[in-house]
C-alpha cells in the first residue's frame, strides 16, 4: 500500500500537473486568437465582440498588453462574482444548482473534518494497535485510523459519538439545501417564460382503432375528454432512418466543403480521396466530385423517404404531442390517468422539444418492459467483468502484500523511485483510463431502454454510473484491494478468520483513494477547465473549413455540463467523505480541496463556456438527495461492521439506530419536497394562466405551438410537411366514423364519451 512518501510524490505530480493546466490556460484564454474557445457563451448570446476583427495583425493573434499577464489569476474571483439570481438567468436552473452540489460537499465536510481532526486523529494515533500485530501490512498514514485502535477498547465511544454527529450535521445540511433547491424551482417555474412544454403534454400508447387513423383517435378522445382546454395535436412520425440520410447528407456536404476550401487554397493540386471506410482504402477519386455526386444522391434518397414518412401511415406511429390551451388543463391531463385501462393513453410532461431524443419515441410501448429487463442484465454482467480491471489496479497499489508471496520480485519493484510512482500515482491515473469509455456504454445502454427525453437519459445514465463506481470502484478496490494487501494471511488463516481481516483492512484503503482524488479531483478538473480537445479541434476547423463568420460560430464547441458522469462522480467523493470521516479522517483534507477547486472551476465554465441542451428545472436534486443519503447510509452500516470485527461489543448496538433514523429522514424528504420535482400545482398554472390573459390578451397560442413539436427533419422544409391538426373550430363536435356509426346502432344512448 502507500506510504506517506509515497503519496507525497503523487501530491506533487498531481499538484504540478493541475498547475501546469491552470497556467496554460491563463495563457491561452487571453489570446485572441482562443477568444471563441474560452469564452463562447457569450459569443452565442451576441454579447461578446471578436478582438480579432481590428487593430494591428499581431494583436489579432497575440494579446501584447503585459498588464493582462500579471493579473492572470484574476479569472477566479471573477467566477465567483456572479450572483445566484444572474447566474440562472444566465445559465439555467439546471446548471446553477448543479454548482450547489460542489457547495453542499463544502457545508457538510469542512466542519466535519475540523471536528474529525480535533477529536478522532488523537485517539487513532495514540491507539498503536498495529505496530502489535506482525502479520498486518501498514503505513503511517493507517496509524491514524480506526485500525490503530486496539480490540474491545473504550476509545470507540469516540467513534461512535462522532458518527451520530456527522450524521445529524449531514442530514441537517441535506435538509436545509432541499428546501433551498425546491424553493428555486418553484421560483423558476412561476418566472418562467412562456415554453411549448407547458402546454403539451406526450401521449403514448394510443389504442388502434379500426375506423380511425391515429390522428383522428387522437382529437376525437381528447375532444371528449378535454372538451373545453384541448387545442391541438401532433402525432409522431418514425422518421429515423430520414434522420439518418439528413446526417449522412449533413457529413458528406462538410467534406465537400472541407475539400473545396483546400482545392482553392491550392489550385494546383486536386484533392482526391478513397471510397472505402472512412477514406482509408478503396479507389482513389476526385474528392470534389465524388461528393457532390453522393450528395445528389442522397438528396434523391432523402426525398424519395421523406415523401413515404409523410404518406405511409404505417409511418405514423401510436404517440401524440397533444397541446392544451392552458397551463391548468395540461397539468389536469399530464398528472392524471386518462383511461379506465391504466395501460392505454399514458400522459406524461412533454420535454421542451430541443429536450426530445426523437430516436426512441418510434420505439413501440409494449417493447420497453423487455428492453430495459434485457438492459439490467447487460448492466449486470458488465458490472461483474469490469472486477477484473479493478483487481489489476488494486494489485499495483498493493506491492508489500505480493512481495511476501512472490519474493523474486522485490528487486524489481523496489528499485530507486519506481515503487513510490507506481503505489502513488499509477492506480489513481489506470483507473481513471479505464473509466474513459463506460460513460458511452452506459449512455447507449439508456438509449436502448427507450427514454424520450435527453434528460431523462442523463439522469438514468448517472444512476447506472453511480451503482457502478459504487460496485466496483468503491466496494471492488476495497475487497480486490485488501485481498492483495493481506495476500499472505489471507492463503495461512482459516476461512472464519477472513471476515475479520477484511473489516481490519477497510480504512486501509484510505491510501488507495486518497490517489485516485489526486488524480480525478485535482489533476482532472484543472485538464476540464483548460479545454485542450475542443481549441484544437476549433483551429483546425478554423484553418480547414471556415469560409464565413457563420462558419467560424458553428466551429466553436462550448460543450454542456456532462450530468451523466458528472454527478455521479461527484457522489463517488460523497461517499468517500462519509465512509472515512469516522474510519480515517486524514482523507477528508483532499476532498474538500477537489470541492472547492471544482466549485470555481464549474462555476468558471458555467459563466463563460457551457451551452445547456435543455432546462428541466433542476429535476435531478431528489437523485443527488437520495445518493447522498445512500452514502450516509453505507457508511453507518460499514462502521458497524468495522466495530463488530474490533469486539467493541458496548458500543456496536447504538448505532443500529443510525441507519433507521437516516431511511427515515429521507421517506420524510421525500414526502416534504420530491412533489415539487415532479408535478406542478394546479395553483400556480391558473396563476400563470391569468397572469398571461391580463398581459397578452390577443395571444394566438395556436400560432405560437404549430411547429414546436414538428420533427426536426421535417422542420427544415417549408412545404408539404406534417402540420398540427386542428379541426375543433370548424367542427367542434368532432364526428367521426366510428362514432357515427355507433350512434346509428344504440340510438339516444349514443353517447361518444363512453364508446372511446
Amino acid at each position: 500500500m502507500a506510504s506517506v512518501s509515497d503519496i507525497s510524490v503523487s501530491a506533487a505530480i498531481n499538484l504540478l500537473s493541475a498547475l501546469a493546466f491552470l497556467m496554460a490556460f491563463a495563457f491561452l484564454r487571453l489570446q485572441p486568437i482562443n477568444d471563441r474557445v474560452y469564452f463562447p457563451k457569450w459569443y452565442l448570446k451576441g454579447i461578446r465582440a471578436s478582438p480579432r476583427s481590428s487593430g494591428p495583425f499581431m494583436k489579432k493573434f497575440v494579446n501584447l498588453d503585459i498588464r493582462m499577464y500579471l493579473k492572470f489569476w484574476t479569472w477566479m474571483p471573477a467566477a465567483l462574482r456572479m450572483p445566484q439570481p444572474e447566474l440562472i438567468d444566465h445559465a439555467g436552473l439546471d446548471s446553477a444548482v448543479y454548482i450547489r452540489i460542489y457547495l453542499l460537499g463544502l457545508k457538510i465536510f469542512v466542519p466535519i473534518a475540523i471536528l474529525a481532526f480535533a477529536v478522532l486523529l488523537p485517539v487513532n494515533w495514540t491507539g498503536k494497535s498495529l505496530e502489535q500485530d506482525k502479520d498486518l501490512t501498514f503505513s503511517n498514514i493507517d496509524k491514524l485510523s480506526i485500525s490503530n485502535v486496539p480490540s474491545g477498547s473504550e476509545r470507540y465511544w469516540a467513534h461512535l459519538v462522532m458518527a451520530y454527529t456527522f450524521t445529524f450535521w449531514t442530514c441537517y445540511v441535506l435538509y436545509k439545501e432541499y428546501r433551498i433547491v425546491s424553493t428555486m424551482r418553484l421560483h423558476f417555474l412561476a418566472s418562467e417564460n412562456r415554453r411549448p412544454d407547458q402546454f403539451t403534454v406526450l401521449v403514448r400508447n394510443v389504442p388502434p382503432d379500426p375506423d380511425e387513423s391515429v390522428s383522428e383517435h387522437v382529437e376525437h378522445f381528447f375532444c371528449v375528454n378535454h372538451p373545453d382546454h384541448y387545442l391541438s395535436h401532433q402525432v409522431v412520425y418514425n422518421a429515423n432512418k430520414l434522420a439518418k440520410l439528413v446526417e449522412k447528407k449533413k457529413s458528406y456536404q462538410n467534406w465537400h466543403t472541407y475539400y473545396q476550401t483546400k482545392y482553392e487554397r491550392n489550385p494546383k493540386n486536386k484533392p482526391t480521396t478513397k471510397t472505402g471506410f472512412w477514406g482509408l482504402w478503396g479507389k482513389t477519386v476526385d474528392a470534389i466530385d465524388y461528393y457532390t455526386a453522393e450528395i445528389e444522391k442522397l438528396s434523391e434518397e432523402e426525398a424519395t423517404e421523406r415523401e413515404k414518412v409523410m404518406s405511409d401511415p404505417k409511418a405514423i406511429i401510436p404517440a401524440a404531442f397533444v397541446s392544451f390551451k392552458s397551463r391548468w388543463g395540461t397539468a389536469v391531463c399530464a398528472q392524471t390517468q386518462q383511461s379506465s385501462n391504466p395501460t392505454i393513453w399514458l400522459t406524461e410532461w412533454a420535454p421542451e422539444p430541443c429536450d426530445i431524443y426523437w430516436d426512441n419515441l418510434a420505439i413501440p410501448y409494449v417493447g420497453l418492459t423487455i428492453r430495459r429487463l434485457l438492459v439490467a442484465v447487460a448492466l449486470f454482467f458488465l458490472t461483474f467483468f469490469f472486477m477484473i480491471p479493478i483487481a489489476f489496479v488494486q494489485s499495483m497499489a498493493n506491492i508489500e502484500g505480493i512481495e511476501k508471496v512472490l519474493p523474486f520480485l522485490k528487486p524489481i519493484i523496489e528499485a530507486g523511485a519506481i515503487k513510490s510512482i507506481i503505489q502513488g500515482f499509477l492506480p489513481g491515473i489506470v483507473l481513471k483510463i479505464f473509466l474513459i469509455l463506460l460513460p458511452s456504454v452506459l449512455m447507449t445502454m439508456s438509449k436502448i431502454e427507450g427514454f424520450t427525453s435527453l434528460s431523462s437519459l442523463d439522469r438514468r445514465s448517472a444512476a447506472k454510473y453511480h451503482l457502478f463506481l459504487l460496485v466496483n470502484v468503491f466496494f471492488g478496490s476495497i475487497i480486490t484491494g485488501a485481498a492483495f494487501e493481506q495476500l499472505k494471511t489471507f492463503l495461512n488463516q482459516s476461512p472464519t478468520e477472513i471476515p475479520k481481516t477484511v473489516g481490519v483492512t477497510i480504512p486501509m484503503k484510505a491510501t488507495f483513494f486518497i490517489t485516485y482524488i489526486m488524480v480525478d479531483g485535482w489533476a482532472g478538473i484543472a485538464a476540464e477547465i483548460l479545454r485542450l480537445v475542443p481549441l484544437v479541434m476549433f483551429h483546425l476547423k478554423n484553418a480547414f473549413l471556415v469560409k464565413t463568420e457563420q462558419d467560424r460560430e458553428q466551429a466553436m464547441d462550448p460543450g454542456s455540463i456532462t450530468f451523466a458522469t458528472s454527478e455521479p462522480r461527484i457522489q463517488l467523493y460523497f461517499l468517500l467523505g462519509l465512509v472515512y470521516s469516522v474510519v480515517t479522517p486524514i482523507l477528508l483534507p483532499f476532498i474538500i480541496i477537489f470541492f472547492a477547486f471544482a466549485y470555481v472551476v464549474f462555476r468558471h465554465q458555467i459563466i463563460n463556456v457551457y451551452d445547456q441542451k435543455y432546462e428541466s428545472g433542476a429535476t435531478f436534486w431528489p437523485d443527488v438527495h437520495r445518493r447522498i443519503v445512500i452514502a450516509l447510509v453505507i457508511s453507518q452500516l460499514l462502521l458497524m461492521g468495522l466495530l463488530s470485527t474490533k469486539k467493541a461489543s458496548n458500543s456496536t448496538p447504538f448505532l443500529i439506530a443510525l441507519p433507521v433514523l437516516t431511511i427515515w429522514f429521507h421517506l420524510f424528504c421525500k414526502g416534504r419536497f420530491e412533489s415539487a420535482f415532479v408535478k406542478f400545482s394546479l395553483q400556480d398554472a391558473m396563476v400563470k394562466d391569468t397572469v398571461e390573459r391580463a398581459t397578452e390578451p390577443n395571444l394566438n397560442l395556436k400560432a405560437y405551438l404549430r411547429d414546436a413539436y414538428i420533427h426536426p427533419v421535417f422542420k427544415c422544409v417549408q412545404l408539404d410537411r406534417p402540420i398540427a391538426v386542428d379541426d375543433e373550430e370548424n367542427n367542434p363536435l368532432v364526428a367521426t366514423k366510428r362514432s357515427s356509426r355507433r350512434d346509428s346502432k344504440s340510438g339516444s344512448n349514443g353517447n361518444p364519451e363512453t364508446s372511446v
